[in-house]
C-alpha cells in the first residue's frame, strides 16, 4: 500500500466517523459537527428524504432520532473511494446489538474536504 494510499485512507476514515457522529450527535454538538464537516450548501438525498442546508440536515437527523430512540449508527465495513467520493455501509440499531436498518451511503465532498452531497440507499428496514 503506498502512503498515497494509506493518507487518503486515513482522510476518508475521519469523514466517515464525523458523518456518523453528526447522525449520532444531538443539540449543541450535532450543530458544530454539520457546521465543521457539513458543507453550506449540502444536500442528502434517499428514498425517504430529500434534503437541502445545515436546518433541513439537522431536522431531518432529529426525525430519525424520534422514530428510533436510543439507537446508534455504526459503520459496516470498509469504505470505498476515489476522487471526492466514499461509499460505506451502515448500520442502525440499539448500541451494543444488531443493527435493525442497514444501508449504505455515498458521499461526496466539496474541495476544502467538507460533506457536500449524500446518496442514502437502504438496504434493510424493519416493517
Amino acid at each position: 500500500m503506498t502512503s498515497t494510499t494509506t493518507q487518503k485512507g486515513t482522510i476518508m476514515d475521519h469523514i466517515v466517523e464525523k458523518y456518523l457522529a453528526t447522525w449520532n450527535a444531538t443539540g449543541d454538538e450535532r450543530t458544530k459537527l454539520i457546521t465543521e464537516h457539513w458543507a453550506d450548501d449540502a444536500t442528502y438525498t434517499d428514498p425517504l428524504a430529500e434534503v437541502a442546508g445545515h436546518s433541513e440536515i439537522d431536522a431531518l437527523i432529529d426525525g430519525v432520532h424520534a422514530r428510533f430512540p436510543g439507537f446508534v449508527f455504526t459503520r459496516v465495513g470498509e469504505a470505498d473511494a476515489h476522487h471526492r467520493q466514499l461509499r460505506f455501509s451502515w448500520g442502525l440499531g440499539p448500541e451494543g446489538a444488531e443493527p435493525l436498518v442497514i444501508g449504505f451511503d455515498v458521499l461526496v465532498t466539496d474541495e476544502s474536504g467538507r460533506i457536500a452531497d449524500v446518496r442514502g440507499f437502504l438496504d434493510q428496514v424493519p416493517a
